[in-house]
């Protein structure tokens, strides 16, 4: 990919955003190449319409889709619900757009289906004509979300859309260009995925690397188990190191929940503000100036969203925060609670999730407790491998980032004519003369 090329000689393609095309390229708007196909929503009150088996597309499952072929959409109607709204099914191989905000979300239907009024299907006349409008339309998303007009929400009209010119090299060429891309493609997402794995597995090992010690399942000043063990008289604890004492929670920390909503929100605040995610907002009051470890009481972050802060800020209704710290470092506590009180929530129910939590069980939840200067050790301990750890993670996502822009980067500069791919894909020089026409519209 790192010999590649310009072509020999380019002309002025009229078109702003494509500059400069090769000399035997053409330009045409998608309204020459493609059918365009409207979309529209059944009556939502008629259940015979609902729950079929043709696909129905809407931005929603655009934005969700990895790779390229969509086969699922997270609604599908009836043959009467899409006879209904006057639609017609777009056939395998045609390319799907949302033209409602986020504009440009692109995919190749793997099953005949239809959309909602937030997308448009385009069909191509020459089904081989499909995965060239699908990287030309890759390509100007940029410029498909310029179009977009409104002021509640942004749409892409049929006519913009369909104005939209896209480069036109021969049959033949496109085919090889095609082949080349999808080479490269899969290429980079073997990289990605194998990096996103490799986060994966160091995220584990950092979570078990804290885990073993808050725990006491390692002295962390030998790398070894303790001497001697106890019984801790809690199930998923199982034994603690003999010196260590266990206590509820009500022991050693005070325990509140905050006052404020989320719309209480104040965007570049001086103050945090702790809501139910992991996201901190920012709001212009405080209602704490202290050490405290902030958890979500509800939603979809209880048991996996934890702060710690030292500080003034404020913070959501239902989030609970724990200060006033006896008997324990606030960082050991915050390390702690945030390995293990999954644990106790989600004992007692075959749900993988739980919906909210109580106080009674957050005053009746146990901590371990080693002496203060142990626990010190502990927490530089697993801050110190953390942070290497961490800055593994970081690389490995920077990796990733720089992968992702040199995939946009190449698709862009093979799809506009800014660098030759021929000769890489196996492409034949006699082959383009012969086939240099060879487009059917």
């Amino acid at each position: 990919m790192t010999a590649l090329q310009p072509y020999p000689a380019y002309k002025d393609s009229g078109v702003e955003w494509l500059g400069d095309v090769p000399e035997h390229w053409e330009v045409w708007r998608l309204k020459s190449l493609v059918k365009i196909l409207s979309g529209a929503t059944p009556n939502s009150g008629r259940r015979e319409y609902w729950n079929g088996d043709v696909l129905w597309i809407t931005p929603e499952d655009l934005g969700r889709l990895v790779g390229r072929d969509i086969h699922r959409s997270r609604r599908r109607i009836t043959n009467a619900g899409y006879q209904s709204c006057g639609t017609t099914l777009a056939p395998v191989g045609s390319v799907v757009i949302s033209t409602r905000a986020p504009i440009g979300h692109l995919a190749i239907l793997g099953h005949e289906g239809c959309t909602n009024q937030g997308c448009r299907l385009l069909v191509p006349a020459n089904a081989s004509v499909s995965e060239w409008v699908y990287l030309g339309l890759l390509t100007a998303r940029g410029e498909l979300q310029m179009l977009g007009q409104g002021t509640t929400f942004a749409e892409l009209s049929r006519e913009a859309l369909g104005a939209l010119s896209l480069p036109l090299p021969p049959l033949r060429e496109q085919t090889a260009i095609v082949r080349f891309i999808d080479h490269a493609d899969g290429r980079i997402r073997r990289y990605i995925r194998a990096k996103q794995r490799l986060i994966e597995l160091l995220e584990e090992e950092k979570q078990a690397i804290i885990h073993q010690a808050v725990t006491g399942q390692i002295d962390v000043r030998t790398g070894q188990p303790y001497p001697v063990y106890k019984d801790s008289g809690v199930e998923w604890l199982g034994k603690v190191p003999e010196h260590w004492e266990v206590r509820r929670l009500r022991s050693v920390a005070a325990i509140g929940t905050g006052g404020r909503d989320t719309i209480d929100r104040q965007a570049g605040g001086p103050y945090p503000f702790f809501v139910r995610s992991q996201a901190v907002e920012r709001i212009n009051t405080w209602s704490f100036d202290g050490e405290a470890v902030l958890t979500a009481g509800d939603g979809v972050g209880v048991g996996k969203v934890f702060h710690y802060v030292n500080g003034r800020f404020d913070y959501h209704q239902r989030v609970y925060k724990f200060s006033d710290f006896s008997h324990i470092l606030g960082r050991f506590f915050f390390h702690y609670f945030r390995c293990t009180l999954r644990n106790e929530v989600l004992r007692g129910t075959a749900k993988s999730t739980v919906d909210s939590l109580r106080l009674p069980m957050l005053q009746s939840f146990p901590v371990v407790l080693p002496f203060l200067p142990e626990q010190t050790t502990i927490v530089e301990y697993v801050e110190k491998r953390a942070a290497a750890i961490g800055t593994a993670i970081a690389s490995a996502r920077r990796q990733i980032d720089l992968l992702q822009e040199y995939r946009t980067r190449l698709i862009a500069d093979v799809v506009t004519g800014k660098l030759d791919v021929r000769e890489a894909a196996g492409f034949r020089w006699r082959d383009h003369i012969r086939g240099s026409r060879g487009l059917v519209i």
